[in-house]
C-alpha cells in the first residue's frame, strides 16, 4: 500500500471520527442555508423564544380564550341556534337575572352540590385508608393495587351501564346484597327509580370509579415522606396514633388537598355517569347543573341563556377553584 492510500484513509477516519463528535443541532448549523443563518444571526434570543411560542399562544387563543370571549357575547342576546335567520337582539342583563331568580336552577345547584360533597368526603375517606393500608408493604401490594385501580381504567359509560345493571331490582347484585345484610325484599326497592335512592346510587357509582385516582395521589404522598421522621419519631418514643396525626396527615396534606380539587373540578361537571344512570331522574331528582345546561343548549336551542348559564358556572367554578389553590399554597408553605 502506497503512502497516498494511506493518508486518504487517515483523512477518511478523522473527519468519521468528526462528524461522530458534533451534535445534531451543530449538524443543522451546518446544513442552514447562509442566507438564513444570517437573519437568525441577527435576531435576538427574546424574538426566537417568540417565534417558538407565538404558535403555541395562537392555538390557545384559537382553541380555549375565543370561544370563551363568544360565549360571553352571547350571554347578552336572545340569539338562538336553531333559528340563524332571526335578529339577535342585545338582552343586557336579563339572562343572568332570569337565571340567578330561577327556583328550579337552585334545585340543580342543591343536586349538583349533594352529589359533589358526599363523593369528596367518601372518596377521600375510602382513597386515603387504602393508600395508608398499600403503603405497608405486604405479599401481594402490587397485585391488589392493579385490582383497586382497575376501575378508574373504565369508560363512565360502561361503568353506567354496569352500575345499572347491579341496579336492577329483579336481577341485581346490589339490591341482594342490601337484603342480605337488612332482610328486606330485593324487589322492595329500586335504586335509580327512588326519588330518595336515585341520588346515592350515583354517588355509590362515581365512588366506585374514582376511588382509585384519590388513592393514588395519596400514596404519591406517602411514599414522598421519609423514614427517617418516623424513625426520629420512634425514638422520641411517640405511638403509633400520635405519629399518624403529628407526622402523616400534616405531610399528607397537600396531596389530599389536591386530589379534593381535582374531583371536585371534574365531579362539577359531572354528565355523562348520570345520564346512563338515571338520566337525570326521576323527575328533576339528579338533574345536575351539566345536564340542566345541556338541554337548555340543545333541547330547549336558549343559546343565549344558556351561554349565560355556562358562564354562571364558569365563575363559579374558577372563584372557588383560585381560593382553594391559594389555601392549598399557604399549606405548602408551613
Amino acid at each position: 500500500m502506497d503512502s497516498c492510500s494511506v493518508s486518504v484513509m487517515a483523512k477518511t477516519c478523522v473527519l468519521r471520527k468528526n462528524s461522530m463528535s458534533v451534535s445534531p443541532v451543530e449538524r443543522a448549523a451546518v446544513k442552514t442555508p447562509q442566507g438564513i443563518a444570517r437573519r437568525i444571526r441577527g435576531l435576538s434570543d427574546r424574538t426566537i423564544a417568540w417565534i417558538f411560542v407565538a404558535p403555541t399562544i395562537f392555538l390557545l387563543l384559537a382553541v380555549n380564550i375565543f370561544p370563551l370571549i363568544w360565549t360571553i357575547r352571547l350571554s347578552f342576546t336572545n340569539f338562538r341556534v336553531n333559528r340563524p335567520n332571526n335578529d339577535v337582539e342585545w338582552v343586557g342583563l336579563r339572562n343572568y337575572e332570569r337565571i340567578l331568580t330561577d327556583p328550579d336552577v337552585w334545585s340543580t345547584m342543591q343536586a349538583t352540590a349533594h352529589f359533589l360533597i358526599w363523593t369528596i368526603v367518601l372518596q377521600v375517606l375510602i382513597g386515603f385508608t387504602l393508600a395508608y393500608l398499600i403503603n405497608k408493604k405486604f405479599k401481594g401490594n402490587d397485585l391488589w393495587t392493579t385490582i383497586i385501580v382497575f376501575p378508574m381504567m373504565l369508560s363512565p359509560a360502561v361503568v353506567g351501564n354496569f352500575w345499572t345493571f347491579l341496579y336492577q331490582p329483579q336481577i341485581g347484585l346490589f339490591n341482594y346484597a342490601v337484603a342480605f345484610v337488612t332482610g328486606a325484599d330485593p324487589a322492595s326497592f329500586s335504586m335509580i327509580g327512588d326519588v330518595h335512592l336515585a341520588p346515592w346510587a350515583i354517588v355509590i357509582a362515581d365512588t366506585w370509579m374514582w376511588t382509585p385516582f384519590v388513592m393514588l395521589i395519596c400514596l404519591a404522598g406517602l411514599r414522598s415522606i421519609p423514614d427517617s421522621i418516623y424513625e426520629a419519631a420512634e425514638c422520641d418514643r411517640a405511638s403509633k396514633w400520635r405519629q399518624f396525626w403529628t407526622l402523616t396527615i400534616p405531610m399528607a396534606l397537600p396531596f389530599l388537598m389536591l386530589a379534593v380539587l381535582f374531583r371536585g373540578i371534574e365531579n362539577f361537571k359531572m354528565f355523562d355517569l348520570v345520564v346512563q344512570l338515571t338520566g337525570g331522574g326521576p323527575g328533576n331528582t339528579t338533574t345536575l347543573t351539566s345536564i340542566d345546561l345541556k338541554r337548555e343548549a340543545f333541547e330547549r336551542w336558549r343559546t343565549g341563556y344558556s351561554s349565560a348559564y355556562a358562564v354562571i358556572l364558569f365563575v363559579t367554578v374558577f372563584g372557588l377553584a383560585s381560593i382553594y389553590v391559594k389555601a392549598l399554597n399557604k399549606v405548602k408553605e408551613r
